[in-house]
């Protein structure tokens, strides 16, 4: 059987494989994007913008709005005011508007009264059929939780939108009780299941559902809820919205559309980035002796670009950027909180470290590697280290992004139905002649 396989695999990866050669001849460009990371232009959106050059092509800090507003002015307010922020932004990007004071009550009212699971499907969805891989879990329980809608297939905007607050009111219920179920249940621990309490914001939740005496700070609440913020929302152009966009374009139901996002947001190279982020620095913390010494830690990142240390993969996790060059404005607003959850937690020490990586493997990167444009460290260099703070396992830290982005995923999808007329279908060249068909009787 393994001969078979490794027959079968021989063929496929010889009839499949395209020199770059073909991608210069035709102009295509390798993942939709130029070399120096832009997106090639696929799709209009009014629900957030990220600029890192100007008008003229010259690079510049880069900047993320939500529907207008600059992500730095939103959380600079929020901390101003000691407010949470994670329902006000979701009426934001989903309504287009910021909501007043009795909005906003309202809003939050109504996530509150949606965030529970049907009866039973506790028990017999999440516990019955527990999974180590809490992503997928979440993607089942999503396509389960469609069987009890009545309207399923209705894709009117009220239908859509109720199903969409539903969504964003259950989905850390989901990813909450899938990773108790197997690590807790499963694996004969102690088990725990906290109701949500509706007075509470969805990052409160979150850490009240998830610790066994659902105790937490404020600070530790106000730093995810920050997180929450800075991952709900990142242009139509990411892989898990744009894959939002081109489901929606076939006409498939909520519940469909956003377990295709859910897919492609586990992937490593999407939603996964963080944990590779946090495994890399602590693999950094155990090799390098002198957390001071920066020529030490510049050796080292070099080891690794190199592939001489840790995965071998030849990258510097949490450092560098598709779209943002001089800098990632959600590195830049999420810093000050990092730092003050670390002196909180006595580890300044470590939190000094990963500012003295942040600041030198630009360096290493722009001396060993031939780049097209600047390189910063990005969102996903502090959001590992932030969740494993805040005592989240890692196998939640992607659920924690979904949790954040089916904000963004939501209001995409109703974009989508509300200006589509054409299925999403871009086109790609085949590169293969045409052969005449031979008979099988004369196959060699």
């Amino acid at each position: 059987m393994a001969e078979a396989l490794y027959n079968y695999y021989g063929k496929i990866v010889q009839n499949s494989q395209i020199s770059s050669d073909w991608y210069q001849k035709y102009d295509v460009k390798k993942g939709l994007r130029d070399v120096d990371g832009k997106g090639v232009l696929a799709g209009l959106t009014n629900i957030s913008a990220i600029h890192s050059f100007d008008e003229e092509g010259k690079e510049i800090p880069g900047i993320l709005e939500f529907r207008g507003y600059n992500i730095k002015d939103i959380v600079g307010n929020l901390k101003v005011t000691n407010r949470f922020g994670f329902e006000e932004m979701a009426y934001l990007l989903l309504m287009g508007d910021l909501p007043t004071h009795q909005e906003l009550e309202d809003f939050k009212s109504l996530l509150a009264k949606k965030r529970k699971l049907p009866k039973h499907f506790v028990r017999e969805t999440i516990l019955a059929t527990s999974s180590a891989d809490i992503m997928n879990s979440m993607s089942r329980c999503l396509l389960m939780l469609a069987s009890y809608d009545e309207n399923v297939n209705d894709l009117s905007l009220e239908n859509v939108l109720d199903q969409s607050f539903e969504l964003i009111a259950n989905f850390p219920l989901l990813a909450i009780y899938a990773y108790q179920s197997y690590y807790h249940y499963e694996l004969g621990n102690s088990l725990f299941i906290h109701n949500p309490d509706p007075a509470l914001t969805t990052a409160e939740n979150i850490l009240r559902m998830l610790r066994p005496d659902s105790s937490y700070t404020d600070m530790e609440a106000k730093v995810l809820d920050i997180a929450l913020i800075l991952h709900m929302e990142h242009g139509g152009g990411n892989n898990s919205t744009f894959t939002t966009h081109v489901v929606t374009s076939s006409g498939t139901d909520t519940y469909a559309a956003i377990a295709a996002a859910l897919s492609s947001l586990k992937g490593p190279k999407h939603g996964g980035a963080n944990i590779r982020s946090r495994q890399m620095m602590k693999n950094i913390e155990e090799n390098v002796s002198d957390w001071q010494d920066d020529a030490e830690i510049s050796a080292y990142l070099e080891k690794i670009l190199n592939k001489e240390a840790f995965d071998q993969k030849g990258l510097i996790y949490g450092i560098g950027h598709a779209i943002y060059s001089i800098s990632d404005p959600r590195f830049e607003v999420f810093e000050g909180y990092v730092e003050a959850l670390a002196k909180e937690k006595g580890m300044e020490d470590e939190f000094a470290l990963y500012e003295k990586v942040a600041k030198l493997a630009p360096e290493v990167i722009s001396k060993n590697r031939t780049t097209f444009k600047s390189i910063c460290p990005n969102i996903d260099f502090f959001s590992g280290f932030v969740y494993e703070i805040l005592g989240i396992p890692q196998e939640l830290f992607t659920p924690l992004f979904a949790i954040a982005r089916i904000v963004g995923w939501s209001a995409h999808r109703m974009e989508e139905l509300i200006n589509m007329n054409k299925i999403i279908r871009p086109a790609y060249e085949s590169v293969l002649p045409s052969r005449n068909y031979v008979k099988i009787e004369e196959r060699k």
